[in-house]
């Protein structure tokens, strides 16, 4: 299995067991996509408290701090949290079989810390690696 499917698919295996514990976002922990890690979890957990505050009585949202009250949530509430949990595995995946090297833009990366790099530079100018052995594909 190449290098990038075998990255993508341990992703997406990584967030659909993070997605299973209710942890958006842990695909990309793991690709150390740290801040798209941070933006599916935020998002997931402000859903969380979107659907919570539209769909259900506000003085019983207060009961809901238990493991045994999760299964009390209505099913408009879980649907879509579970939804969204399927789709930050499903994302994990596809920044998983991005190119290394390339940033979205096409841009090269740097191999350690994925900063833009300067075709001039034989370092990269965030982390300081050196990058001699390091060709970018034209």
């Amino acid at each position: 299995m190449p290098d990038a499917r075998r990255r993508a698919f341990v992703a997406a295996l990584v967030g659909v067991v993070g997605a299973s514990l209710g942890i958006a976002g842990a695909g990309h922990v793991y690709l150390r996509e740290w801040r798209r890690a941070l933006a599916w979890f935020t998002f997931v957990i402000g859903a969380v408290l979107v659907l919570l505050s539209t769909v259900t009585d506000p003085a019983s949202v207060g009961s809901l701090s238990t493991i045994e009250s999760v299964s009390a949530l209505p099913t408009t509430v879980i649907v879509p949290v579970v939804g969204l949990l399927f789709l930050s595995a499903l994302d994990a995946y596809r920044v998983g079989m991005r190119s290394r090297g390339r940033n979205a833009n096409g841009q090269p990366t740097c191999p350690v810390c994925r900063g833009e790099l300067d075709q001039q530079l034989d370092f990269c100018p965030w982390c300081a690696t050196e990058l001699e052995w390091y060709t970018v594909e034209e």
